[in-house]
């Protein structure tokens, strides 16, 4: 009978440390990664025939829980007319409106292939035109794995203490003004120093990658005066909060329109797709139209968008958002109360139904507050956790999510288990 161990095992010698993405390998929790043979709803089943109430959510993709039937039908169905074309689609047409119909910001939207290519191409665009080289980004916000960006990134660099990453050249990496979140005086200052050479400031505006963290009062409003006045372009990351939150985007809610938009999980119902968009004059800019280069053989691919289109349409029409925020709400506080029943110092960062359990006393506000969380701890909650079935994202600097499948029901055992993690630990 196959089990996740032997898995592991075998993996790592033909997978690079036994995965295809560096947190899966549970390295940080001190801990062996579950080998999943399916999930539905809130639950997914490793190899071995184990249920798990899952707050992973992929990532954050499946806000509606795994194999919704609306979805896996869409799928189906594109997959019956063709996995791949190489041309347009009326799929791609019909994504494109729901995207700027839903954030006005974006008048114009590229499809690609994942958020990293998104941010990437973004930030492509906004040198292109804006001619300089330059960019600022925050520490602590990952934005994939593209050479500029990894500079002082959250999400698995954090996890894996790398600072960086060997490969990055360092002329690239001379062009990352990398400054602190939620610090709108840095900001102001390196704009001083290299105002005239920065192409675009890019920000998750909720922080995921390293643990939930929420923009302070005015910071937002800050980045958007700043740039705006000194002809910086302004990209909000929303790979992770667009769609999450709200219908749209965080910019939404904070009532902020940046210049560009990235996007991707959601909106590809748990397929790989990303997006980038904007206001027009720039994303005119681009290729075939315009000089700037972005290209991608299987952008835009059927089955993508069939699931893409599907979630957005049953996220426009019947999501309650509120329901969902109250439900992560509740979880959030009660398991808090559980943690100061048993002083345990805790606190539990929340934007909606995303959250982070931070082992410290002190509320993150940045990469530097969030890197003081006890991760050694968190590694033992994580395992006392999973071995009570509940699956939530395996680092400190991670997000987990609630969905639209999570019942009252799951919320109870979640607590229940979570109880009983703090009596063994």
């Amino acid at each position: 009978m196959k089990n996740s161990r032997s898995l592991f095992e075998k993996a790592k010698r033909y997978i690079p440390g036994g995965v295809n993405s560096p947190v899966r390998a549970f390295g940080a929790v001190d801990s062996t990664p579950l080998f999943i043979s399916r999930a539905s709803g809130s639950r997914i089943y490793d190899v071995e025939g184990r249920e798990y109430i899952d707050y992973v959510s992929s990532w954050g993709p499946m806000i509606l829980g795994h194999s919704h039937p609306d979805v896996i039908r869409a799928i189906k169905e594109a997959a019956e007319r063709g996995t791949s074309y190489g041309a347009p689609t009326d799929a791609e047409v019909e994504m494109a409106e729901l995207i700027t119909g839903a954030i006005p910001s974006i008048e114009m939207v590229r499809m690609v292939n994942s958020g990293t290519e998104a941010a990437m191409s973004a930030i492509r665009l906004a040198r292109g035109y804006t001619n300089r080289e330059k960019i600022i980004k925050f520490e602590g916000c990952y934005h994939g794995h593209a050479d500029s960006l990894l500079v002082k990134a959250g999400s698995g660099v954090a996890t894996l203490g790398i600072p960086g990453s060997p490969g990055i050249p360092k002329g690239l990496a001379e062009l990352t003004i990398t400054l602190p979140f939620n610090n709108i005086e840095a900001v102001k200052s390196a704009v001083d120093m290299y105002g005239g050479d920065i192409a675009c400031v890019i920000i998750e505006p909720v922080a995921g990658n390293m643990g939930v963290i929420h923009p302070l009062p005015a910071f937002l409003e800050g980045l958007r005066e700043i740039s705006e006045s000194h002809g910086i372009l302004l990209i909000f990351d929303e790979v992770i909060t667009g769609f999450r939150l709200t219908y749209g985007g965080f910019q939404k809610i904070a009532g902020i329109e940046p210049d560009l938009t990235c996007l991707g999980k959601i909106i590809g119902g748990g397929l790989p797709v990303g997006a980038f968009g904007g206001r027009r004059d720039i994303m005119e800019k681009l290729a075939p139209g315009g000089p700037v280069y972005q290209a991608g053989t299987l952008s835009g691919n059927p089955l993508a968008m069939a699931a893409g289109v599907a979630t957005l349409k049953i996220l426009k029409e019947n999501a309650d958002y509120e329901d969902l925020d109250w439900k992560t709400n509740r979880l959030c506080r009660e398991m808090k109360k559980l943690f100061e029943d048993k002083n345990i110092p805790v606190c539990i960062n929340r934007v909606g139904s995303m959250f982070t359990i931070f082992f410290t006393q002190i509320g993150p506000f940045d990469f530097n507050t969030a890197g003081k969380s006890d991760t050694k701890l968190f590694g033992r909650y994580f395992r006392e956790m999973l071995a009570n079935r509940i699956n939530i994202a395996p680092s400190q600097f991670e997000a987990s999510f609630l969905s639209f499948a999570h019942t009252d029901e799951d919320i109870e055992k979640t607590l229940n288990a979570c109880a009983k993690a703090l009596e063994n630990m």
